[in-house]
């Protein structure tokens, strides 16, 4: 019951992170860059206190150094800032989830490794039910293409950072080395691109950063051992759902028809695709 309790916590953290973006930007007083620069900076002030204290007691190096991680988290921090200037908290974490998926089904495939026809079909089946939620059309259940195509660049950034991240050994570390690294990215961007943020946008994004960013993964980090492989990756099937039910609470955001079928082909090809059979070479 604990470790269950650890876990459904951990896919609220996970699922807050879209509802506290699109709640922020939502009135237009907080804009995407301040926005993600925070969010940045809350969470390397949480993951670096963490990493330090482990490594004053381990004697290893604090900080370690990956560009191509670096970078990834980046674009998925930035990417997923952005893209919520107009779109809904659901629909944009389907989004990303399903990319995320979609982008480490393409590595498994470039690696060579032995793809089961399951999960060839689990692929297709989520790729249909994100091209279904993007067809073009008006009203309420229409797109806008920009913050889609900002949400797939996180998507393809996250899983891209998922990829480098499979072999390292000290996950917690890695991640909170990864934060502390793109956080002059992120300065970067925001000089570039400047942008206001009022106090409640601060303190969103604090949160998001320090509370569900930083202290969600590292919680994340410590029960994933214990869930196992598979059973981590149905758990994660629940963060677009309770996105879409925070939107629908927090935003009044509508739950459309196109949405909802859209939902269930995206979860549904994924959770195909993790069929005990499907894992088999």
């Amino acid at each position: 019951m604990r470790l269950f309790l650890l876990t459904s916590l951990t896919m609220i953290a996970f699922a807050a992170n879209s509802v506290l973006n699109r709640l922020a930007l939502v009135d237009g007083a907080t804009g995407p860059a301040a926005f993600a620069l925070i969010r940045l900076a809350a969470g390397a002030l949480v993951l670096g206190a963490l990493v330090l204290r482990n490594a004053s007691a381990s004697r290893q190096p604090a900080i370690t150094v990956r560009p191509g991680a670096v970078a990834m988290l980046a674009l998925y921090v930035l990417g997923f800032s952005f893209a919520y200037v107009s779109l809904p908290a659901g629909a944009g974490a389907l989004i990303l989830f399903a990319m995320v998926q979609l982008t480490m089904f393409a590595g498994a495939v470039a690696a060579r490794e032995p793809v089961p026809l399951l999960r060839w079909l689990g692929a297709a089946v989520a790729f249909g039910g994100l091209a279904w939620l993007l067809l073009p059309g008006k009203g309420a259940g229409a797109m806008d293409l920009t913050g889609v195509a900002l949400m797939a660049a996180a998507g393809v950034g996250w899983g891209v950072y998922s990829l480098l991240g499979r072999r390292v050994t000290d996950p917690l570390r890695a991640t909170g080395s990864n934060f502390i690294l793109a956080l002059p990215l992120g300065l970067a961007v925001f000089l570039l691109l400047p942008d206001g943020i009022d106090l409640r946008g601060a303190g969103l994004a604090a949160v998001s950063g320090g509370i569900t960013s930083g202290l969600g993964y590292a919680l994340w980090y410590r029960i994933l051992p214990r869930l196992g492989a598979s059973i981590a990756a149905v758990a994660q099937l629940s963060v677009p759902v309770i996105s879409v039910a925070g939107g629908m609470a927090f935003l009044g955001e509508p739950l459309t028809a196109r949405l909802v079928f859209a939902s269930l082909l995206v979860l549904g090809g994924i959770a195909l695709s993790l069929w005990p059979g499907s894992r088999r070479g």
